[in-house]
């Protein structure tokens, strides 16, 4: 357990001395520009090799590779541990093409990361969208309400899966468990996106990991809030549900034959730090996080909420790390917030959106960094009140009706029509805001008057657009009229 295989196995390389004539082309640092020398550092560019003997096969692992894998399996409490060097959007649509075949229906939320979107398009699947429950004082969407699923379930019995979003970016968490065991007597698969959950595991203190709450697959980036590499993730498997060797082939179709052995290396790395002290470090991120949320509502204007403000059925846990700080009390909206802590105080949060703002703590902050945030936040609270409180702004708006399964409506002949004329018309690309990269249009959607609103709102309100070809939102593409 307390290996790092893959690191070994390139260091090992490194220092054989074999003479590369092979890729790729800087040669293990020989040919590398000075600024790339001292980014990776010489080491590193040594070690920057793959698809030798001694370092493995991603797509085919017998060597490191498979024993990183196999020790990261049971680090997590899993079957199989798959190493995605394409992000958790990989290891997302790796799942949903894994479990998924052209047709079939799936449930989810409509706050799905766009890699669900994106996913369902791939395999060519059928999504039925389930309205999460949403706050109205935070202005966000929550989990998902299990008298949704079994509504859902009831008139989808031919569905295949629910892929649900567990925690949101948020933290907030719902009883899996109770979920897991309504799906599976139905015969369904339940699919995790828990991007946000892979430190879990290693805290008393926070919601149950997603295997271990039922989950057949759970996609976890590791990059996010562990110490891998941006780009690196595990899509994890516990079970007789979930059929591995096709998880297999779907993690293989969608990766890259040249893995960056860095990025593995990173993940192996990751992996053996929380064998070797996670629960240390973790619940010290956990404390820290505890007292900067009490700290912080005794600061005139800022909320922070707790696990005590969760007591619905769409919202009844939180991952404590996720502070979520409302500024509508001083009078700014989430990006003037933003904005100012990053220029004026040098402080830059995970997201902003209209109301809040959110801070990850992790198992690399100490009280120094908490400490920094505080003090931050109370300047802001003290020296930067302003009157933008008063802007309303919309709810989200409610699911959209369906005009078209989101793969056809992606192959689909599209136009681009002005913006407000958009209304009645289908979708053919998708529009939200990042992060966290929640839809709010996707392909195949019937564009409402509510969604078109509450894009222009936010809009206005300086949160950034990500997906259409317009990016100023002139205009939309839509689905040819026939």
């Amino acid at each position: 357990m307390h290996r790092a295989p893959v690191a070994e196995a390139m260091r090992a390389y490194a220092r054989d001395g074999a003479l590369a004539f092979h890729t790729p082309g800087h040669k293990q640092g020989l040919g590398a520009h000075p600024l790339l020398r001292a980014l990776i550092t010489p080491e590193g560019l040594r070690e920057e090799v793959s698809l030798m003997e001694e370092l493995d096969d991603l797509h085919e692992p017998s060597s490191c590779i498979r024993e990183a894998q196999e020790l990261a399996a049971e680090l997590y409490g899993a079957d199989a541990a798959y190493f995605m060097i394409n992000g958790t959007t990989g290891a997302v649509h790796t799942m949903l093409m894994g479990a998924l075949c052209p047709g079939d229906t799936v449930l989810m939320p409509r706050n799905a990361h766009r890699s669900m979107i994106g996913g369902v398009i791939l395999a060519g699947a059928r999504p039925v969208f389930i309205q999460p429950e949403v706050d109205a004082r935070l202005g966000i969407a929550m989990g998902l309400r299990l008298s949704d699923i079994r509504r859902a379930v009831e008139a989808h019995p031919e569905a295949r899966a629910l892929a649900l979003v567990y925690p949101t970016y948020y933290g907030v968490t719902v009883d899996l468990a109770a979920i897991a065991r309504e799906v599976h007597a139905h015969g369904m698969l339940l699919l995790v996106d828990e991007a946000h959950g892979s430190h879990l595991k290693f805290s008393g203190r926070l919601p149950r990991q997603a295997i271990d709450a039922g989950a057949d697959m759970a996609a976890q980036s590791t990059h996010k809030i562990l110490g891998s590499l941006t780009q690196t993730s595990m899509l994890l498997v516990r079970g007789p549900r979930a059929d591995r060797e096709r998880v297999r082939q779907a993690a293989s179709l969608l990766q890259s034959t040249s893995p960056n052995q860095l990025l593995l290396a990173s993940l192996d790395i990751a992996r053996l730090q929380m064998a070797e002290s996670g629960h240390a470090l973790v619940d010290r991120a956990v404390c820290l996080a505890e007292r900067l949320r009490m700290e912080i509502n005794r600061i005139d204007g800022l909320w922070s909420f707790g696990p005590s403000y969760l007591k619905t059925e769409g919202a009844s846990g939180l991952d404590l790390t996720k502070v979520t700080v409302n500024v509508r009390g001083i009078g700014l909206s989430g990006p003037q917030a933003e904005h100012i802590l990053r220029h004026v105080y040098k402080i830059q949060c995970e997201l902003s959106d209209a109301n809040n703002l959110l801070f990850i703590l992790s198992y690399a902050d100490t009280e120094r960094e908490a400490k920094a945030l505080l003090d931050a936040l109370a300047g802001l609270a003290r020296d930067h009140r302003g009157s933008s409180g008063d802007i309303p702004v919309p709810s989200l708006p409610e699911v959209p009706r369906q005009g078209m399964d989101p793969r056809t409506a992606f192959f689909a002949a599209a136009v681009s029509v002005p913006f407000w004329e958009a209304e009645g018309r289908i979708a053919a690309e998708q529009v939200m805001f990042y992060p966290p990269g929640v839809p709010i249009l996707a392909p195949g959607d019937v564009i409402s008057r509510a969604g078109l609103e509450y894009i222009a709102a936010m809009q206005r309100l300086g949160l950034k657009v990500v997906g259409p070809q317009d990016a100023g939102l002139n205009t939309l593409k839509v689905v040819s009229e026939l």
